[in-house]
């Protein structure tokens, strides 16, 4: 039997009290809670303002309305950024070898962990839709799609959260984690967070449109009724079914990921 098989069946106990303690700890990370809440408004008013005049949207529109769903969807995939840097801090302190020696499900530090994400996340995303909506975003499609949207969302940053916290447990330093994180961030450049992908050169629009991010945004602009052109002739398979490739993309990543933190978790050197 597995490790993740062999663990699902304990307590649930266990993972709520690991829930609660990484709540506790995000509410004393302040700049955990700055990428979290104040980054993506920062980048709204540096793209929307700054730069939205000199980006061009195929077909016109909106380009702020466009916009805000991929800050959505950046705020989704930061997961991977706290999510490593958490871990890796739990590790070089030392705080996962004393989980360890407890009681307790192999199951529940690491769901613990990833479970706090997406509240945080579900957190963050407030602010952000309120700060679109002041700056001329409209949720023009129907509530359900709405909805359906906001659980994508949340799917995809927990299973950024879980890729986050497997990339901590091989870092095990916060150095290591934050010279990292330099690179996670590149993440949502290389994709349609901010520019349509038509314009990018070749081999990078192809990295671009296969990127689960830009299947993500793709998706929630198609949900939210919003400023999104029609994916090109040329354009990849994701881009031309994004809400299925967006599904797709975040249960694979939930599949990998999952039993290799656990099985990370359960066999790292001590």
């Amino acid at each position: 039997m597995s490790d993740l098989t062999a663990t699902l069946g304990s307590s649930p106990r266990d993972a709520i009290a690991m829930l609660g303690r990484y709540l506790t700890r995000m509410r004393h990370a302040p700049g955990m809670l700055v990428i979290t809440l104040v980054a993506p408004l920062a980048m709204l008013v540096l793209f929307g303002y700054l730069f939205g005049s000199a980006i061009g949207i195929p077909g016109g529109g909106n380009y702020r309305e466009y916009l805000v769903p991929g800050l959505f969807v950046s705020v989704a995939a930061n997961g991977i950024l706290t999510g490593m840097i958490s871990t890796a801090q739990d590790q070089q302190r030392g705080v996962m070898d004393r989980f360890r020696t407890l009681p307790m499900s192999r199951f529940a530090v690491p769901f613990g962990q990833t479970a706090s994400e997406v509240l945080v996340a579900a957190a963050g995303l407030l602010p952000l839709a309120l700060a679109g909506l002041a700056v001329g975003w409209r949720v023009r499609g129907t509530a359900g799609a709405a909805l359906g949207a906001f659980a994508l969302l949340l799917l995809f940053r927990w299973a950024a959260a879980w890729i986050g916290q497997y990339l901590g447990m091989l870092a095990k330093s916060e150095e290591t984690a934050g010279q990292l994180a330099s690179l996670t961030f590149m993440l949502p450049m290389v994709s349609n967070t901010y520019v349509p992908t038509e314009g990018m050169p070749g081999w990078l629009r192809f990295l671009a449109d296969w990127n689960p991010i830009s299947s993500v945004v793709a998706a929630c602009r198609e949900l939210f009724g919003n400023a999104a052109p029609v994916a090109a002739a040329d354009a990849a398979w994701p881009l031309h079914h994004p809400v299925t490739a967006a599904l797709l993309w975040s249960l694979l990543l939930l599949a990998v990921f999952i039993p290799l933190c656990v099985h990370r978790y359960t066999h790292t050197d001590r």
